[in-house]
């Protein structure tokens, strides 16, 4: 099974989640951004296959998923 990795397709979905991002994906994200952790880069709302994951590092081939409050 081929997975397309960021397609095209989902980017505007992808940049509406960005904006309104949880408070836990905001909190989680200012210590990800601009390679703080160990020089790793990692994207947000990063599409794989049919699902976006919340984050996603492709140099260490991971995905991080966060629920927030609204999930309650």
């Amino acid at each position: 099974m081929k997975y397309l990795v960021n397609d095209p397709t989902v980017r505007l979905h992808c940049r509406e989640l960005r904006k309104n991002q949880t408070d836990l994906e905001r909190l989680l994200w200012m210590q990800l951004r601009n390679k703080q952790l160990e020089g790793v880069k990692f994207f947000r709302q990063y599409s794989i296959g049919a699902y976006i994951v919340d984050f996603y590092s492709p140099r260490l081939r991971l995905a991080i998923e966060v629920d927030g409050g609204q999930h309650n």
